[in-house]
């Protein structure tokens, strides 16, 4: 086939959706649309009141975003705000106040970027355009109010003020709006991390000075700032005593020394320290291995430091080869495994009482579990940890409501997307709020449900995926599609996932499996779920790539099914996904007959994972880890590069730079590859806009069911 020019392939998206309907709508009655399964509700940013009962969350609904809130007994969904526009503006970092009378958020911005995440969006090319703005709306209904331009909103204990970040500098308004937000301070460095005092009379924060951070406590603006152990040193995450005279803080060494390898694993260092909230006079209470495994994590939340009852000092450390739970006493001694066993714990809170953590963990009674989420409760003292949620659905993101009656999460099926939840501490029936979102035409009962696969990779490494497909209607062979996530550290799930991201990535399945696909969706080496060394194996990403042998398995174990027809079979992923499409359709063109690279890396030597030199000193593996990336990278296999391929991006993508897309595109046509290209004009890295995101996944399917040719028997 020859190279389409992109204007041609643009003016062909039009007839895209129309195409994609038309494909669905010869399988009928059990076929739907990309629009149909596509208009699932997206609840997320569930958070819970200090006191009393009520929670209060961001639905997303065909990109029309809105703050819903709930309160006990009856926990009946309310809605707070009145958005009515699918113009791409997030909603995050909603919170309620202590005493539950108002809930603040932050609209705009590109919050899960790697970069100019404060700038503003606008994927609706708005002339005026649009502001990132923190917002404040009485829970009980009334107008919301911008207080200011701002970020990282942080509400006092009192809940009469909220404290916020602009331009990395602290500012402050009261929560009502009734007085103009003002800068609380002027301190040198990058200002975030706000953390008050439990009573609401101080307020701590981080100074990032970029190669070294401090912890500063303020109590208004005539009062000095008290700097908390100054050192050379990186320090941040503060968090606040029950008391409040005290304060616990997380310690890396600061940036600088001489270079070290490239190439190798290291230890990344890490320390719990406790302060004096008066004097600022710290010690170390704990110090991290210095291995691999004890490494400073980076799983959701990171160290994930609480201060709970009891004196007990919590954290999340894979030290023992899981990311797992451990509290340690406040006056030190040895610390104690909370959560033993082979699962990993993510999304972790703490109960307002302090004697309780709820987490999401990959852990349950039945066998398949390792590829779901359950909420799962453990006190901060103890080392029982209880899965509250057993079953085969998916439950993440809980909260211990304020009174400590209740447990809230969000939760998911197979079929049925997420959904808010409210349970008893303790146990018992669920309730499912705000169940009537979900469209009356959404094709829950067309939904398959994915098994679990395991295969092996070509050099021993165990490995998991999902397959969707629906019931042979012939004998003929079929088409098959291998999915692969990005980030890298994700982990697909058996079931809707609890990432807006991979949410729509597990629509896409879904309707690519209506079409007639088999979809194996594929959890490489590097994604959580399976353990530390799983996650962090020796020569992948731009260090060698080892982690492309798992797609490669991935795609031998498609052609060895009884129902597959070999010559079909197709690849596609975005981001980290988009990158190991590229590597696939580069170097194994004879296994993958066409893919889709949305928003991938192409270069390693180019983007960001390379250090830079800095000084006159120089890596001792400089010229071999160059080299290395190079290999690591799609753009070194061009010359094998046969299958055709469409290319998606976003040209203001904070995540993976645009220009990874344009260089590739120069290669592939000095080559003579055939390729089609998708520009989304002024949107991001996770396409903010509903209608964009449709778009997108219309022309995936529609070109694997052309290039692929589904529906044909073989």
């Amino acid at each position: 086939m020859s190279r389409k020019a992109p204007g041609h392939f643009t003016l062909a998206v039009v007839c895209i959706a129309l195409m994609s309907s038309s494909l669905a709508a010869q399988r009928a009655p059990t076929a739907f649309t990309v629009e149909q399964v596509k208009s699932y509700p997206f609840p997320n940013e569930l958070t819970a009141a200090a006191s009393g009962s009520r929670i209060a969350w961001a639905l997303n609904e065909r990109g029309l975003r809105n703050i819903w809130v709930a309160e006990g007994p009856a926990f009946t969904a309310r809605r707070l705000t009145n958005y009515t526009t699918d113009d791409g503006q997030e909603l995050t970092s909603v919170s309620i106040s202590n005493d539950g009378k108002y809930v603040a958020y932050v609209r705009g911005g590109e919050h899960n970027g790697n970069w100019d995440e404060g700038l503003p969006v606008n994927p609706t090319e708005s002339p005026s355009g649009y502001k990132m703005q923190v917002w404040s709306v009485p829970f009980d209904g009334g107008e919301p109010k911008a207080l200011a331009e701002g970020d990282e909103p942080a509400i006092s204990p009192r809940g009469d003020r909220v404290a916020f970040t602009k331009n990395h500098e602290i500012w402050i308004s009261p929560i009502d709006g009734s007085a103009a937000a003002k800068k609380m301070l002027n301190i040198r460095g990058e200002l975030g991390d706000l953390a008050w005092s439990p009573d609401g009379s101080r307020l701590a924060f981080v100074a990032n000075r970029t190669d070294h951070s401090w912890i500063g406590i303020v109590a208004n603006d005539s009062m000095p700032v008290i700097w908390v152990s100054p050192s050379s040193s990186r320090d941040f995450s503060p968090r606040w005593s029950p008391d409040g005279k005290r304060i616990a803080f997380v310690r890396q060494p600061g940036r600088g020394g001489a270079p070290d390898s490239l190439l190798k694993r290291r230890n990344i260092p890490w320390s719990i320290w406790i302060a004096d909230a008066m004097t600022g006079a710290a010690h170390q209470l704990w110090d991290s291995p210095k291995t691999l495994r004890g490494t400073y994590p980076d799983t959701e939340g990171k160290a994930n430091l609480h201060w709970g009852a009891n004196g007990r000092i919590v954290f999340l450390s894979a030290m023992d080869g899981w990311p797992h739970l451990y509290s340690i006493v406040e006056n030190g001694g040895a610390p104690l495994l909370l959560t033993p066993g082979s699962y990993m714990a993510e999304y972790i809170q703490l109960s307002q009482d302090g004697h309780w953590l709820v987490f999401a963990g990959n852990t349950g009674p039945d066998s398949d579990d390792i590829d779901r989420r359950h909420v799962v409760r453990v006190a901060v003292d103890g080392a029982e940890p209880r899965v509250m949620t057993p079953g085969i659905g998916n439950e993440w993101t809980p909260f211990v409501t304020g009174d400590g009656h209740s447990i809230a999460f969000i939760g998911a099926t197979a079929q049925r997307p997420s959904v808010p939840a409210v349970m008893p501490l303790n146990g018992g029936s669920i309730k499912w709020v705000g169940a009537d979102r979900i469209p009356s035409d959404f094709p829950t009962a067309s939904l398959v449900i994915p098994r679990k696969v395991v295969f092996k990779s070509s050099d021993g490494l165990t490995l998991h995926g999902q397959i969707f497909e629906r019931p042979a209607t012939s004998a003929a062979k079929r088409p098959a599609v291998l999915f692969i996530h990005g980030g890298p550290s994700r982990q697909m799930l058996l079931g809707w996932h609890y990432s807006d991201y991979y949410a729509n990535s597990y629509a896409e399945n879904q309707y690519l499996a209506s079409l007639g696909f088999v979809v194996l969706s594929v959890n490489y080496r590097l994604g959580i779920g399976y353990g530390h060394d799983f996650k962090n194996p020796p020569g992948a990403g731009p260090r060698g790539a080892a982690e492309y042998l798992d797609i490669k398995a991935g795609g031998d174990y498609l052609r060895s099914l009884p129902g597959i027809d070999p010559s079909r079979i197709g690849v596609y992923g975005g981001s980290y996904g988009g990158y190991l499409t590229a590597m696939a359709l580069a170097k194994n063109s004879d296994i993958f007959a066409a893919g889709v690279d949305i928003h991938g890396v192409h270069d390693w030597t180019t983007d960001s994972p390379r250090a830079k030199r800095v000084g006159y000193e120089q890596a001792p593996d400089d010229a071999r880890a160059l080299e290395v990336s190079f290999r690591s990278s799609p753009v070194a296999y061009v010359s094998g590069w046969k299958s055709p391929v469409l290319l998606v991006h976003g040209d203001d993508d904070r995540n993976v730079p645009f220009g990874q897309t344009v260089d590739l595109v120069r290669r592939l046509q000095a080559a003579g590859v055939p390729y089609e290209e998708l520009i989304i004009p002024d949107d991001t890295h996770h396409f903010m806009r509903h209608s964009n995101s449709v778009k997108v996944d219309s022309a995936v399917a529609e070109f694997l069911s052309r290039k692929l040719r589904v529906g044909e028997a073989r």
